[in-house]
């Protein structure tokens, strides 16, 4: 009987201790109001830990320092990768590339939300398409490519190309709300409106955070369960379990996902480069000229020994040597997840297709750029709010045209998708006794605009021998000739290809020799062309602490 007594003394104190602890993780540590709680205001307040897992499809990058740009082999000695010494935060990254089969839903989605075969929708959907004819060549037999490999199933899990800088950030876009929506359906927060036909299911994250009433059509009745608890007055019955209650989800409750985006260039070479591979404790043994740790391209295990790490062209004519003893196992881009993940455990990080990053180009990194999460090409942006202090929707009305804008390339473009809230540029009012920026497009900003241009002068035409650092071709212009609009291309002597549109790419790819499968080397586009040999994959920001695990030593020598 004693040591019932003390077995049952000890559970219910265990039991009080716990529900006070829990009870106090609910309270403001400094006031002692409620959080979540309707009778107390219901201020907002989520699990500390929420949103800590990686996304679907992702894996934990734990930042550091590194030194950037340190190649193995400079044969250009062009500055191009001058080396500096940089810190990366933590992130989350896909384990491998987009592939045709994920890019292929995300075309689906846009085609049922933006149906083409409504006039002012009908841009829309040609515009997020890959372009397939990249596979054509003048004197090559490629056709077969351009009409199956982006939608033949044979193909659905190899790296979607022909995909443009700009098509890569609006399919990140769309991933983010994609995902958002099915965590709220999935808690029970939005009931599911893809059983519903009368519904719209386009879904925005920041206009829901902004203004929910502007998605669905309006329909209220797409919010079932909120956060915290609504007050019943006695008397009143009480009410059903469709009847939403509470307040809506924020950014503080930790449900929604961060954004996925393109990754910084910094934050690529750093994940590619995985020097917790070589690290002896607190130092780097070795410069890493691939994604691997070794100095060659070709497996040393005694399994596959000899067989090709990456997926590369090994010579003139050498795309995956001879029939029956394939050297890489294939031609052209090959199905993800075929050779071994890298120390982070990030798939073809050296070869199969490069990569877009998000980062504005230019030949080197200034020596006075931000050693902290380095990146070219922020843009500062706030919402438009219209005379009444509401947040302005594009396109929100029914009659409301949408705005298209139309590429060097003549592809035409929306300039935003209907439904999304208008951002405009911050002003200087916005920057007003700022020291830590002071305007809202910063792509050249410290080197490539004119006033940091050797040959700074204000009329281009009277010092055209001049020319400006990075003196681009400009944009054609449409002009009229016989009642036919044409481009007109810009006829002037440029200096250079390199502009404020020019986005970096890195990687090596499968039509690519050795060379390139460097992490370190870099190259540029036109953030508006696509090729048969550019992929992209997504990141996403780590919240919270850099790493939930304890620091380990590695020494490889013990």
């Amino acid at each position: 009987m004693k040591n019932i007594f003390k077995l049952t003394f000890v559970f219910i104190t265990t039991l009080l201790l716990f529900n006070c602890k829990s009870n106090n993780t609910n309270k403001s540590r400094l006031t002692g109001l409620p959080f979540n709680d309707a009778r107390y205001g219901n201020f907002a307040k989520g699990k500390p830990d929420a949103g800590q897992k990686p996304p679907l499809g992702m894996v934990a990058v734990e930042g550091g320092s590194f030194t950037m740009g340190q190649v193995q082999d400079d044969v250009m000695f062009d500055w191009n990768t001058t080396p500096k010494k940089l810190h990366v935060r933590s992130f989350y990254m896909d384990e491998a590339e987009v592939t045709n089969s994920e890019y292929f839903l995300y075309v689906q989605y846009m085609k049922n939300v933006f149906s083409p075969a409504e006039e002012k929708y009908r841009h829309i959907y040609n515009s997020i398409l890959p372009d397939t004819l990249v596979w054509r060549k003048s004197l090559g037999n490629t056709d077969i490519l351009s009409e199956n490999y982006f939608r033949h199933p044979a193909y659905a899990d190899y790296p979607v190309v022909g995909v443009s800088w700009l098509q890569a950030n609006e399919y990140c876009k769309w991933r983010t709300n994609a995902v958002n929506l099915k965590t709220l359906i999935d808690k029970g927060h939005i009931t599911n409106i893809f059983e519903n036909d009368t519904i719209s299911n386009f879904f925005d994250t920041d206009v829901f955070l902004a203004d929910d009433t502007k998605l669905f059509n309006g329909d209220t009745t797409v919010y079932k369960r909120g956060v915290g608890r609504t007050l019943r007055k006695r008397g009143e019955a009480r009410p059903s379990r469709d009847t939403f209650q509470g307040r809506k989800i924020s950014q503080a409750d930790g449900i929604l996902t961060q954004r996925f985006r393109l990754p910084t260039e910094a934050e690529w070479e750093f994940a590619a480069k995985a020097n917790i591979e070589n690290r002896e404790y607190n130092n780097v043994r070795g410069r890493k000229k691939y994604a691997w740790n070794g100095k060659y391209s070709r497996s040393k295990n005694k399994r596959n020994k000899g067989d090709q790490l990456a997926n590369f062209k090994q010579g003139k004519g050498a795309y995956s040597g001879l029939p029956g003893w394939s050297s890489d196992g294939s031609d052209i881009p090959n199905k993800i997840k075929s050779y071994p993940p890298n120390g982070f455990g990030l798939y073809d990080m050296s070869g199969n297709v490069a990569e877009w990053v998000a980062d504005v180009y230019r030949p080197l990194i200034d020596n006075e750029a931000n050693d902290f999460n380095y990146f070219r090409g922020n843009l500062f942006t706030k919402k438009m709010i219209d005379k009444d202090g509401n947040v302005v929707i594009a396109a929100n009305d029914a009659g409301a045209k949408v705005e298209y804008d139309t590429l060097p390339n003549g592809k035409i473009i929306p300039k935003q998708l209907p439904g999304t809230i208008k951002y405009i540029p911050i002003t200087k009012d916005d920057t007003t006794l700022r020291r830590n920026f002071t305007e809202s497009d910063n792509a050249n900003i410290n080197d490539g605009d004119l006033n940091s241009s050797r040959f700074y002068e204000d009329d281009e035409e009277q010092f055209a021998s001049r020319p400006s650092m990075y003196n681009s071709p400009k944009t054609p212009t449409r002009q009229s000739e016989n009642g036919i609009d044409v481009l007109v291309n810009d006829n002037k002597k440029r200096s250079t290809l390199i502009s404020d549109k020019s986005r970096v790419y890195k990687g090596g790819a499968w039509s690519d020799r050795e060379y390139w499968l460097d992490p370190a080397q870099r190259r540029y586009l036109p953030e508006y062309m696509a090729t048969n040999f550019i992929g992209f994959r997504c990141v996403s920001d780590k919240v919270g602490p850099m790493a939930n695990k304890k620091r380990r030593a590695r020494n490889p020598s013990r």
